[in-house]
């Protein structure tokens, strides 16, 4: 499984010098197999847009799972460009708690808010509910699980091809299920379930816990808590995500440092980065 990292920031998009390197884009992961053109998007920031590059001049035939609907995380999907093509075919799953997948989608995308609505995307475009617990999806094995985030239903993934595991939390908001042993947020069972064992833990880490707890109303995790979890679960990696619109590259650097040493190998996303079978490769 290759796991590209199409954008990795929380909240609104970054742009600008001090961003450049990490990138600015928000919430989008694409997953294929290798040597393929991806068919499993994770999330649709501004990121989605940049798939597009990934599919070598053919339109896009595959799923995008939403994990919730916040604007970081559909702002792409009237610009996937590659969705538009003529033949594409793009199945967008998220969640509906009443079924109508398209109409709960429909309530930010359309005027006045957005100038089209969801059905105008494209011809071969489908939205439909996620469902929890397992589903076969493009191929992969794909474990839907809630959990706590605000502003409304929000899932998190497990996702496998039969070899690798990655594990997909881009928000979290460990602090409603109660505050844990070191006050950051409970372990609790649905994201110990989602990350065990995984080859890959991709997960929320926007705050440090020295900004906490100022900034626990917004409804995100602390990349102290995002080791912890990792570390219990037994993730093999993990992948700090979902940057604060406001972290530096630097700032991101420093982070990564503060790292080194701990119980489980830890890097920050950075736009255009990609996991092959285990390594770590960035972009030219």
């Amino acid at each position: 499984m290759d796991v590209h990292f199409r954008g990795v920031r929380g909240s609104t998009p970054a742009p600008g010098l001090p961003f450049v390197r990490y990138g600015g884009h928000t919430s989008c992961v694409a997953l294929a197999r290798p040597g393929e053109a991806p068919t499993l998007v994770l999330d649709a920031g501004t990121g989605l847009r940049t798939v597009t590059e990934l599919l070598g001049g053919e339109p896009f035939d595959g799923t995008i799972l939403l994990g919730h609907l916040h604007w970081d995380h559909v702002h792409g999907l009237p610009f996937f460009r590659g969705g538009g093509l003529p033949g594409a075919r793009v199945d967008v799953m998220l969640p509906a708690p009443d079924g109508d997948a398209a109409g709960v989608l429909s309530r930010g995308l359309s005027p006045p808010h957005f100038p089209i609505e969801p059905h105008q995307l494209g011809p071969g475009w489908r939205f439909s509910p996620i469902r929890p617990g397992w589903s076969a999806i493009e191929g992969y094995d794909v474990l839907a699980r809630e959990i706590p985030h605000k502003g409304g239903q929000t899932f998190g993934f497990r996702i496998s091809d039969g070899t690798h595991t990655i594990a997909y939390l881009s928000d979290h908001w460990p602090l409603s299920m109660g505050a844990g042993d070191d006050g950051l947020g409970e372990l609790h069972p649905a994201a110990l379930e989602l990350a065990a064992d995984a080859d890959l833990l991709i997960h929320d880490a926007q705050f440090l816990a020295a900004e906490f707890p100022a900034v626990s109303y917004l409804g995100h995790a602390a990349v102290e808590y995002a080791l912890a979890l990792a570390t219990a679960a037994g993730s093999h990696r993990l992948a700090l995500y979902h940057h604060a619109p406001d972290r530096t590259d630097a700032q991101l650097d420093a982070i990564v440092r503060a790292c080194r040493g701990a119980p489980v190998e830890t890097f920050a996303a950075a736009e255009g980065t990609s996991v092959e079978l285990g390594v770590l490769t960035r972009p030219r």
